[in-house]
C-alpha cells in the first residue's frame, strides 16, 4: 500500500512537473544597437554582454544592429515586443522616447534603456558612472595646468556628456 502511494504521488509530481514545462515560455532578450557589432566600441560591448548570457545561461537572444535613432528605432523595438521577447535592451540615448512609447503598449515587458532619463513601470535605465573617472581626471588636469587654461572635448550636449562635463570642472576646481 505505501508503496502504491509513493508510485502514485510520484506519477502526480511528474504529471504537474510535465503541464509547468509545457506551460513555461522561452526566456528571450533582444539588444538593439545603432551602429554595427564590429565597430570595436559601444555596440561591440554590449553584444560581448550579450554573447555572454547566451553562452554562459543559455538565454536566446536577438540584436538588430545600424538602428537609426527616432521612428526606425520604434518600429525595430516593436518588431521584438511582437515577437514575445521578455527583455529588450535599447543601447542609445536617442531610442529613449521610442522605448518609452512601445513600453506603454507592452506593460509586461520589461525595457533597458542604456543613458537615458526617462522610466516607467517597465523601462529601466542603466549607465557606468563615467562621471567619477570625469572627475578625477579633472582633479589630475587642474593640478597639472600651468597657465590655468583647460579645455575639454564634448560630444553631443546630453546628459551623460554635461553630467562628465560637470564632473570634469568641479574636479578642476578641486
Amino acid at each position: 500500500m505505501k508503496r502504491l502511494l509513493l508510485l502514485l504521488v510520484a506519477i502526480a509530481i511528474a504529471i504537474v512537473i510535465a503541464g509547468c514545462a509545457q506551460q513555461e515560455k522561452e526566456f528571450k532578450v533582444a539588444f538593439i544597437y545603432v551602429s554595427p557589432i564590429g565597430d570595436a566600441g559601444w555596440s561591440y560591448a554590449h553584444d560581448q554582454g550579450r554573447k555572454f548570457i547566451e553562452q554562459k545561461y543559455g538565454i536566446k537572444t536577438a540584436y538588430s544592429e545600424n538602428v537609426p535613432e527616432g521612428d526606425d528605432a520604434e518600429r525595430v523595438i516593436r518588431e521584438y515586443a511582437e515577437q514575445g521577447y521578455n527583455i529588450i535592451f535599447t543601447t542609445s540615448f536617442g531610442y529613449m522616447d521610442p522605448t518609452i512609447t512601445v513600453a506603454k503598449d507592452y506593460p509586461n515587458i520589461v525595457f533597458e534603456h542604456c543613458s537615458g532619463y526617462k522610466t516607467a513601470k517597465n523601462v529601466g535605465t542603466y549607465f557606468g558612472r563615467m562621471y567619477q573617472a570625469r572627475h578625477l581626471t579633472g582633479i589630475v588636469a587642474g593640478m597639472m595646468t600651468k597657465s590655468n587654461k583647460i579645455g575639454y572635448v564634448a560630444a553631443v550636449p546630453i546628459p551623460e556628456v554635461i553630467r562628465g562635463i560637470n564632473a570634469f570642472a568641479l574636479g578642476v576646481k578641486k
